[in-house]
């Protein structure tokens, strides 16, 4: 069963049972690339900033009380996801979200007819755009919504940084007091703690979090209302204050009206510069992901002085092989969220003049980048952070072999002295604390009271309240 639909270039027929109509059914037959539709936060968000939309036009009297009542409970059952199938477009159809914007309001129209005891089609009823559209233009409800849905998931992010970097802190204190040799470009340098490695990635995440928090301040203020260029033409002054107010109360999210309409139906800037936070973010699970693979390295031949959980069998042909995979897939995801950053730049530097037509790739990858990250945080801190332990054994043997403490040992013997210590340490296997007694230059007890963990691994020189006439 079909029903007929026109518009300017012609008719199609559009199966009967279908919610979505001609508009669609074109961008589908166009623009079918990815096969990826739009993003279900993107689909949410639409559906949001419809219902603000129709609210408001009730509100000041611009469309019958009835018709209104139909179109929100269809934004609802759309922003809730039962309608999710009928979105058909692709995610990166041309045309700066016309084509999904026009999807959306085909599916409202015709859920709201139904609503109202009419079947769909009949839009002399309900129509997609006198009635769904009304006092909107694509060039403002879509680089809304692209806006509501990136704050929401922003603060969801922002919440995961902070539980992952909780997670860290707890390591900190639980191993604060087992040394260990800290590294330098990936030679042994000084003692460090377990605990201060756990607190420098605990303290990189804190800047994410608070990054994160302020991207917030940059997206929160939106265009709606400015229509096609940003110039409000076609849309009653009294419905943009109204239709943000609408949307603010129904999100519960901090959106406020753009100063400058027009500058921000132009501009990408401030969703590109999101997309910078999530790749620094992203650069940091990184390097931690690499720390704890190196650190984790084994289990007999490698480091090991870390030990990450174990998810799952690592080899189909190795028995008994496990890898740090989870460290692996966030390494995977941040890689793709810095890809992401590149190609949203390219999108945002060829805007043209009065609008940037490449708004859906953006919006793609910048929602695709918050959902991504907010499940690797999780899952980072669920399956990897939580459940690391320690080889405190393996710390202390790594520790004893490495000769890093000479350095505690420089201010008191000088630079030279020790550089020729510790060739010897190496080069015959011994400990720099043998030598050193050897050689007359501590006793043991000295040698104690410099190398005990807090003042090897605090700032000053190690043991001078006990050594001070040994100094130089």
């Amino acid at each position: 069963m079909i029903r007929i639909e026109w518009d300017s270039l012609g008719e199609l027929s559009i199966p009967k049972d279908a919610y979505y109509g001609i508009h669609a059914l074109r961008a589908k037959e166009n623009f079918s690339v990815t096969g990826q539709p739009p993003h279900r936060e993107l689909i949410w968000a639409m559906a949001v900033v419809k219902k603000a939309c129709t609210v408001a036009n009730r509100e000041i009297g611009m469309i019958e009380a009835a018709k209104a009542e139909a179109i929100i409970k269809a934004c609802d059952e759309l922003a809730a996801g039962s309608l999710d199938g009928q979105i058909i477009v692709d995610a990166l159809s041309g045309g700066a979200g016309t084509s999904m914007n026009m999807n959306i309001n085909e599916v409202i129209a015709n859920r709201a007819l139904e609503f109202m005891g009419f079947e769909k089609g009949r839009y002399n009823i309900i129509h997609p755009l006198e009635d769904v559209n009304l006092n909107q233009s694509t060039n403002d409800v879509f680089p809304t919504a692209v806006k509501v849905a990136t704050v929401r998931l922003l603060r969801e992010l922002a919440d995961e940084v902070a539980l992952l970097q909780g997670e860290f802190q707890k390591k900190e204190k639980e191993y604060a007091k087992i040394l260990k040799v800290g590294r330098t470009e990936l030679q042994d340098a000084v003692p460090v703690t377990v605990g201060q490695e756990f607190s420098a990635w605990a303290e990189a995440l804190n800047r994410d979090w608070w990054r994160l928090n302020k991207a917030v301040e940059r997206v929160r203020q939106v265009n709606l209302g400015g229509t096609a260029v940003g110039t409000g033409l076609n849309c009653p002054k009294i419905f943009i204050d109204m239709a943000v107010e609408k949307l603010r109360e129904l999100t519960g999210l901090p959106v406020a009206k753009a100063d400058n309409l027009f500058e921000a139906t132009q501009n990408t800037d401030t969703l590109l510069e999101v997309l910078g936070y999530l790749k620094t973010l992203s650069s940091n699970l990184i390097k931690i992901a690499s720390d704890l693979r190196f650190l984790s390295s084994g289990p007999k031949a490698g480091i090991g002085e870390l030990k990450l959980p174990a998810v799952q069998v690592g080899s189909s042909i190795m028995p008994g092989k496990v890898n740090p995979v989870i460290p692996e897939m966030v390494t995977q995801v941040g890689i793709k969220v810095i890809a992401s950053d590149h190609a949203v730049g390219f999108a945002c530097s060829m805007g043209n003049l009065e609008l940037n037509p490449f708004l859906p790739l953006i919006a793609h990858e910048l929602i695709g980048s918050l959902k991504m990250l907010k499940s690797c945080v999780r899952l980072f801190r669920e399956k990897c952070i939580s459940g690391i332990t320690v080889d405190e054994a393996r710390c202390r043997e790594l520790f004893d072999r490495s000769s890093c403490i000479i350095t505690a040992f420089s201010p008191y013997l000088g630079y030279e002295t020790c550089a020729e210590i510790y060739k010897e340490a190496v080069r015959t296997g011994r400990k720099v604390e043998e030598i050193l007694i050897e050689r007359g230059f501590f006793t043991e007890e000295e040698i104690e009271s410099i190398t005990q963990p807090q003042e090897l691994t605090t700032p000053g020189f190690a043991g001078i309240k006990y050594l001070r006439r040994l100094l130089k």
